[in-house]
């Protein structure tokens, strides 16, 4: 498949990001780099907040933008943001599922030892940070053909390294890259590449005092800004990206790979 002249440009593309609800977090930076790049796009987020988000797109890209609030472990929900999507666009070139939490540095009822974990619990951090990405792909993929691209939005924590007392968390991002890899070989022959990214420390708007101190802890000495994380996640949805599927590419700093700290 050979690349277009600039093989970063998104031009007619149609994109769908989740979890952009926050002005500060990977997905709004993920979107507006997208838009940047020439692509039309459709938010998603749990609150109307979204709706500023997508204005704000508008005005700072010049992109179409629109805003959607779904309830994404709700399959129902998720079939409705594809059916409005294939409605409005006909189809959908780029799917970046970031939506999910983590939940970390203070107790919560998503943290604690393994067997203090409630089950209910456990399954809805499940439903949040894995459920959402299989369920919105599930119902995404029949409006993609060749040259699709799926980014799947997953974490060190749990592919790569795991942290005390958040076995829900790790165990669902886990899972987005075995989902990545599963769903790269099957659809490989539609042209569709799937891939995955997992950032480490990123400086958002709700990051921690403990996080930050994690963070100036990395080789880099610094948490990530989201517009890093984004450019790694626009290269993947871009046609330059166009042989790589399958794949997780850690975005951390080089926090992973060292074995000393400070």
């Amino acid at each position: 498949m050979p690349l277009l002249t600039d093989p970063f440009d998104l031009s007619g593309k149609v994109a769908l990001v989740t979890g952009a609800g926050s002005p500060t977090g990977i997905g709004m930076a993920t979107a507006r780099l997208l838009a940047r790049r020439g692509a039309t796009l459709v938010v998603a987020s749990t609150t109307d907040r979204i709706h500023q988000r997508a204005q704000e797109l508008r005005e700072d890209t010049g992109r179409a933008a629109r805003g959607v609030v779904a309830d994404l472990t709700d399959p129902v929900a998720t079939g409705a943001v594809a059916a409005g999507i294939g409605a409005e666009h006909g189809r959908l070139d780029i799917l970046v599922n970031n939506a999910g939490m983590a939940t970390v540095d203070s107790p919560t009822e998503d943290d604690g030892q393994l067997e203090s974990v409630d089950p209910a619990r456990w399954e809805q951090v499940v439903a949040r940070n894995l459920g959402t990405a299989f369920l919105l792909t599930r119902a995404a993929l029949p409006l993609m053909g060749e040259g699709g691209r799926v980014v799947m939005v997953a974490s060190v924590t749990g592919p790569v390294m795991a942290m005390r007392a958040n076995p829900g968390y790790a165990a669902a991002k886990a899972g987005l890259v075995g989902l990545t890899r599963a769903l790269a070989v099957d659809v490989a022959g539609r042209g569709i590449c799937v891939n995955a990214v997992a950032p480490g420390w990123v400086r958002t708007g709700s990051q921690t005092p403990h996080e930050v101190a994690q963070g100036a802890a990395t080789p880099l000495g610094r948490s990530a800004e989201p517009e890093e994380v984004a450019a790694v996640i626009a290269f993947l949805a871009a046609p330059a990206a166009s042989y790589l599927t399958g794949q997780c590419l850690v975005v951390d700093g080089g926090n992973s790979i060292a074995e000393e700290r400070g």
